[in-house]
C-alpha cells in the first residue's frame, strides 16, 4: 500500500464528510489537528498519529491532475478538489485507513482514488501494539524520521511533487539547520519544482537500490545510514562511489529549453510581478502560464495581480512560487522574489520540453530577448539546451549537461560589471543604445526538426 493516498472529488470535502472518511478505523480512533486547522489527524489511543489528512485542495488548472498523477490522475476535464492523505510508515494498518478515508469521501462525493487500487470503505482494525511503536519526534506529518541533522521524508510515489507537506518540511528543517533527504524507491521520479527545492547539500534525493543498497538520485554517489544522515560511501583515497544504475546509458526522451531570467524592479505601489514570465511563455509557447501556486499540485488561474499581492504581503520576507503551461506544451517555472537594497528582484528559472519531433524554438531567443529588454526590469537572461523528459521530470539517472545557447544582458547591468573577457565573441546590440542590452550568440546546437531531420541554429 502506498503512503500517499488522494482523493479526487468534483465537490468540496465538508466537515461532517471528512469526519466520516476519519472514523474508517472505528469510532476507538482519536482526531486531532495541527497547524491551525490546516491538517486532520487520525490518531490511535493514546495520541499516536496514523493518517493526516491536508486541507483539500480546489485544482482549477487544466491538466495538473494529469502532469502529476498520470492517465489514473487525468480523468477529470474540469476543476476537482484534490484531498491527500498521509499514512505513517510505523503502523502496519495505517495505508489501509488512508485509502478507506479516500475510498468513503469519493463515494459520498463522487470522484476517483489514486491509486486506484487503494480505495475501499472496509473498517480496518487497528491490530498492531501501538505501544510498542515510538511517538514521532516531530509534529510534521511529511516526516518519517527525525534526527539532529536531518529529516528523512519517504515518498513511494512515481513522481513526487512540491508538495505543501514537503514544502512545510523544508521551511521547517532550515529554520532548524536540518537537511531534507526523500527517500523513493527505484524507477521515482522529481517534479523539476522538487529537484529546484531540493538542489544543495545537505538536501537530497536518496533512492533504494538492489544493489548499491542507496544512492544520490541527483550526483550518483552510493550512500549509507551513518551519524543519522545518508551520507557517501568512500573509498581509502576520500573519493564518492558512482552507482552502476545512475550511470547506466538510458535514451533521451527529448530535448528541454532551459531559461535563467532575472529583473530588477523599484519597490514602489505600481509594481506588477510576473510580467516577465509572461512575456516570455506567451512568446515561446503562444499563451501566457495556465496556473500558479507556493507548491504542487499547481492550483490557481495565473494571475499578476495575485503573484504580486502574495510577494507584497510577505515582504520584506523572500516569496517562492512555481507556474506552470497549458498540457499541450511542457512547461514549468520557478519563481525566487527577494526584497534586496536594489528593489524588488525576481530570480525565474523556465524549462520547456520538447519530443524528438519538435524543435525548441531558438530562432525567437533573440527577439524575446530584446523585447526583455526594452522594459520589466530586465537584468540578465542565460538560454541553453539539453537532452531530457519532454515531461520535464527528473530521472534517478544521469543526464546531459545544458549547453548553453545564448546570454543577454542589460547595457547598464554590463557597464557596472566592466569589460567583458577578452575572448567572448561580439555582442549583438539591442535597443536603444544605452538602454538596450547585449545578446551574446555562443555557437551553434543541432536540433531535431519535425520531419525527423536535423538542422543547426544559432545559440
Amino acid at each position: 500500500m502506498t503512503k500517499d493516498v488522494i482523493a479526487l472529488t468534483p465537490k468540496m470535502p465538508d466537515l461532517p464528510t471528512l469526519l466520516a472518511g476519519l472514523y474508517a478505523g472505528g469510532p476507538d480512533l482519536g482526531v486531532n489537528t495541527l497547524a491551525g486547522g490546516a491538517v486532520v489527524q487520525l490518531c490511535a489511543p493514546g495520541g499516536r498519529p496514523l493518517v493526516s489528512v491536508e486541507t483539500p485542495v480546489f485544482v482549477q488548472v487544466p491538466g495538473e491532475t494529469a502532469r502529476l498523477l498520470g492517465s489514473e490522475g487525468g480523468a477529470h476535464e474540469g476543476p476537482v478538489w484534490w484531498t491527500e492523505a498521509r499514512a505513517s510508515t510505523a503502523v502496519a494498518e495505517a495505508g489501509r485507513l488512508a485509502g478507506s478515508f479516500a475510498g468513503r469521501l469519493v463515494t459520498v462525493l463522487g470522484g476517483t482514488v489514486w491509486p486506484p487500487d487503494a480505495a475501499t470503505t472496509d473498517v480496518v482494525p487497528l491490530t498492531t501494539d501501538i505501544s510498542a511503536v515510538p511517538v514521532p519526534a516531530t509534529a510534521m506529518p511529511a516526516v518519517d524520521v527525525l534526527t539532529p541533522s536531518t529529516a528523512v521524508v519517504i515518498q513511494e510515489r512515481p513522481l513526487v511533487p512540491m508538495t505543501s507537506w514537503l514544502s512545510d518540511a523544508l521551511r521547517t528543517a532550515a529554520e532548524h539547520e536540518r537537511g531534507v533527504q526523500i527517500v523513493t524507491p527505484p524507477g521515482s521520479r522529481l517534479t523539476l519544482a522538487t529537484r529546484t527545492a531540493l538542489r544543495g547539500l545537505p538536501n537530497r534525493w536518496v533512492v533504494q537500490d538492489p544493489e548499491d543498497g542507496y544512492y544520490d538520485g541527483l550526483s550518483g554517489a552510493v550512500l549509507h545510514w551513518k551519524g543519522g544522515t545518508f551520507t557517501p560511501v568512500r573509498d581509502a583515497h576520500g573519493a564518492a562511489r558512482p552507482a552502476g544504475a545512475f550511470a547506466a546509458p538510458t535514451a533521451a526522451h527529448g530535448r528541454q529549453l532551459l531559461l535563467t531570467l532575472r529583473t530588477r524592479h523599484r519597490a514602489d505601489a505600481d509594481l506588477v510581478l510576473g510580467r516577465a514570465l509572461e512575456t516570455v511563455c506567451t512568446r515561446l509557447t503562444g499563451a501566457p502560464p495556465a496556473g500558479w501556486s507556493t507548491a504542487e499540485p499547481v492550483n490557481l488561474p495565473w494571475s499578476t495581480r495575485q503573484v504580486t499581492d502574495l510577494a507584497r504581503s510577505r515582504a520584506p520576507r523572500p516569496t517562492w512560487l512555481i507556474a506552470v503551461g497549458e498540457p499541450g506544451r511542457p512547461m514549468l517555472a520557478t519563481v525566487r522574489v527577494l526584497r534586496t537594497p536594489g528593489g524588488v528582484e525576481e530570480d525565474i528559472a523556465l524549462a520547456f520540453g520538447y519530443g524528438h519531433d519538435e524543435s525548441p524554438p531558438l530562432d525567437a531567443i533573440e527577439g524575446l530577448a530584446a523585447e526583455l529588454a526594452a522594459g520589466q526590469g530586465f537584468v540578465t537572461l542565460l538560454t541553453a539546451v539539453r537532452g531530457g523528459r519532454r515531461d520535464l521530470s527528473v530521472p534517478a539517472h544521469a543526464e546531459p549537461l545544458p549547453t548553453p545557447v545564448g546570454f543577454t544582458v542589460a547595457q547598464g547591468e554590463a557597464e557596472r560589471s566592466g569589460r567583458p573577457p577578452a575572448r567572448a565573441p561580439e555582442p549583438v546590440r539591442l535597443g536603444a543604445r544605452g538602454r538596450g542590452a547585449l545578446h551574446y550568440r555562443l555557437g551553434e546546437v543541432s536540433v531535431t526538426m519535425p520531419s525527423g531531420s536535423s538542422r543547426t541554429a544559432s545559440r
